[in-house]
């Protein structure tokens, strides 16, 4: 049932697109070889985020789904059901499971859940609690953005590995300590967050039986403590050198940091209570130390602690449940640098885990509230229950609309949050992808209005603006100003360079660009693409743009541009055909329904007198792609020719050549030769030698055969 209400309340989901930075984690061209796999837990920066085990399963679902989001979606849904299973089966072995070699449970403080002896638990505590982490709103955000697997993936070893180290609690057996050891490991390649389970597991001995022993309950905890920091480390360290967590948005005091956290936690448990207005980003704001008013977050939070900590001999489950909460949140809450706090100090995702606790209690209390009405009002509990998870169900239905695609997401966001400037940013991305230029740029200048130093929005603003007919000096100054910011900029170099190459006596700048990309960025197939086709143009360094374009495609097997230009290049090189063929070969494997690379691959093969057939059959599918592509139809023309018999069809496809482009200068003399090799054509043939002569005056052959035929006229 518990799958089922799952399912049913994030259906909407299953229909959603990949969305901002989903393409992070859906694996990159460069790492789908077996080679990229290794690269995945050999290179922390081959993938945004060191998290190996996680891109590892993407590595296997673009293996099964392709580009294709509705299987990512379905796993990451399985997943978040599967969580919700797990925290109840944790929740049974905690309340119900042994007391603890240290402790009996006739130790616990009066009124705690554990003091079976003292109080009957309420049936169903821990599938309430499911059902509310499940189907609760704030959650969304986990489990409809794809990216946030690493959220639900995680989520199933942590609960997995507690629920295997409360049997270790019990049994003390070696192999389920080395189990749940594994387990913790697994999550923790999947995501650090799950570095505060050591911390939870104390926080629940604690409440189980009152008090902490070094040996059984500290000792055997010290390796995962270390384990989790050290991994917690490596992750703030990756988010500084990789995700560029470090700068003047992140400069906080310590002071503004505490700040941050005390609004965060009561935000938090905001949502929780009060899920309504969810939005993908919320307003980051102003942290201002000076402001006493901003204390009382922090403060607030720690008389709560305090209160409950005073409430502890009558029963820790509260305090054990705000402990868990706060602790499992620390380190979200601005203590450490996180990429996501560019944009947001908060986000309903970081909430993922930190939830159950608070659910935890919820529903214990609500279900001991019900166990303890009068007997005739018992049955209202289940009538409670269906309109709690009715009530959630259909919210996190409506909030899953949000995370259809681009467009409806970040218009969702400005909906609600009309400063944010990060949505404005992407939605003029989503935009300009669509063609929408124009609208792509009043979404730049609105993004730049809130914050003049985005880099990204200058760049961006500089793509579209590129893309519109009159606007190519707007964009360069664009680019030039993204890279006044931010010199090291790679993307900025190459677009710079691309636009600069477009203007006459400007290639040397352009080259110069393309070159400061490659330094910053070596592995930049779009940069060796643009440089190898700029080096074309300079007759010094002819022998640096097959090296370039080989890069390109090396660095990015599936770049069908660069396939097809490095085979334009080698088909030219005398030699090297063969290679040319392998080139047009992948263009064809690549992207089959593109007709230029079919035309270009029919003759690099027509140079081989063995392989006209080849070349003519794709001739005939550039053909069947594009009917009105008169070079196929001309270079099919000349194949045609060379084969006995077949010079009518031939003449045919000439005459094909010239419908569509009457001033095709070569169709014409080719025409003329076919028809001078026919009985009583002799005239026509001369017509179309003229005709290629006039439209290009200073072509020799042409020259000759009007000379030659004039001159045998009868």
């Amino acid at each position: 049932m518990l799958f089922c209400a799952t399912l049913l309340a994030y259906l909407p989901s299953l229909s959603g697109d990949f969305i901002w930075n989903d393409s992070d984690y859906v694996t990159a061209p460069a790492l789908r070889s077996l080679e990229g796999l290794g690269r995945i837990w050999t290179e922390p920066g081959a993938t945004q985020q060191y998290y190996p085990l996680l891109h590892s399963a993407f590595w296997v679902q673009h293996r099964l789904f392709g580009d294709h989001p509705l299987g990512y979606h379905l796993v990451t849904l399985l997943l978040h059901a599967a969580s919700a299973v797990l925290f109840a089966l944790v929740l049974r072995r905690l309340l119900d499971g042994a007391p603890g070699p240290s402790t009996s449970l006739r130790e616990s403080a009066p009124g705690s859940l554990a003091a079976g002896h003292e109080r009957r638990r309420p049936a169903g505590v821990e599938w309430l609690a499911a059902l509310l982490f499940a189907l609760h709103p704030a959650h969304v955000e986990s489990v409809a953005w794809i990216t946030e697997q690493k959220n639900t993936l995680s989520l199933v070893f942590y609960l997995g590995a507690a629920l295997i180290y409360l049997r270790f609690d019990r049994t003390r057996r070696p192999r389920t300590y080395a189990l749940a050891l594994v387990l913790f490991v697994l999550s923790l390649l999947c995501k650090t967050v799950t570095a505060t389970l050591p911390a939870a597991l104390l926080v629940v001995f604690w409440w189980k039986r009152g008090r902490l022993r070094w040996r059984s309950d500290f000792l055997p905890l010290l390796p995962w403590l270390a384990l989790g920091a050290a991994g917690g480390l490596f992750s703030s360290w990756v988010e500084k050198h990789f995700l560029s967590a470090q700068g003047a948005d992140f400069a906080l005091s310590f002071p503004g940091r505490l700040l941050v956290a005390g609004r965060a936690v009561w935000f938090y448990a905001g949502t929780l209570v009060w899920p309504f207005n969810l939005n993908f980003i919320y307003y980051r704001w102003n942290v201002d130390p000076a402001a006493w008013q901003q204390w009382l977050f922090p403060l607030g939070v720690l008389a709560v602690g305090g209160g409950l900590w005073a409430l502890r001999r009558r029963t820790r489950a509260p305090l054990a449940a705000y402990l868990f909460f706060v602790g499992s949140l620390f380190p979200v809450l601005g203590f450490v640098n996180l990429y996501g706090s560019l944009y947001s100090w908060v986000w309903d995702h970081w909430q993922y885990l930190p939830d159950l606790g608070p659910l935890a209690l919820a529903a214990a209390g609500l279900a001991h509230a019900w166990d303890r009405a009068a007997l005739g009002l018992r049955w209202s509990g289940l009538v409670l229950t269906a309109a709690l998870a009715l009530g959630l169900g259909a919210l996190t239905w409506s909030h899953c609309g949000m995370f259809t695609d681009d467009e409806t997401l970040y218009r969702t966001t400005l909906a609600r949050n009309p400063d944010c400037w990060m949505a404005h940013n992407n939605l003029g991305n989503t935009l300009t992808v669509l063609g929408r230029l124009p609208e792509a740029v009043t979404e730049y200048e609105a993004a730049l209005r809130l914050k003049p130093d985005h880099v990204g929005a200058h760049y961006n603003m500089g793509v579209a603006l590129a893309g519109i007919p009159g606007r190519l000096p707007e964009a360069i100054a664009q680019y030039e100003e993204a890279l006044r910011l931010k010199p090291d900029y790679p993307e900025a170099h190459d677009s710079l360079g691309v636009a600069l190459a477009e203007n006459p006596g400007r290639l040397s700048d352009a080259i110069a660009h393309f070159e400061a990309a490659l330094r910053y960025r070596p592995d930049y197939a779009e940069a060796h693409y643009h440089l190898g086709i700029a080096l074309a143009g300079v007759p010094q360094r002819q022998s640096e743009v097959v090296t370039h374009l080989a890069a390109a495609v090396r660095i990015n097997p599936d770049y069908f541009e660069a396939h097809q230009r490095l085979g334009v290049v080698l088909a030219g090189i005398p030699g090297r055909q063969p290679e040319a063929v392998a080139e047009f070969e992948a263009v064809v494997r690549l992207k089959p329904d593109y007709p230029e690379a079919h035309n270009n691959l029919g003759m690099v093969l027509a140079t081989a007198p063995d392989r006209l057939p080849d070349a003519m059959a794709q001739y005939e599918a550039a053909i069947r792609l594009r009917p009105n592509f008169p070079e196929a139809h001309n270079n099919l023309g000349i194949v045609l020719a060379r084969i006995p018999g077949r010079l009518p069809d031939a003449v045919a496809q000439y005459e094909a050549a010239l419908r569509l482009k009457p001033d095709y200068p070569k169709a014409h003399f080719n025409l003329g030769r076919a028809l001078l090799e026919m009985p009583g054509r002799r005239p026509e043939a001369l017509a179309h030698f003229e005709a290629a002569l006039r439209l290009w005056p200073g072509w020799e052959p042409a020259r000759q055969m009007v000379d030659q035929l004039r001159a045998t006229q009868p």
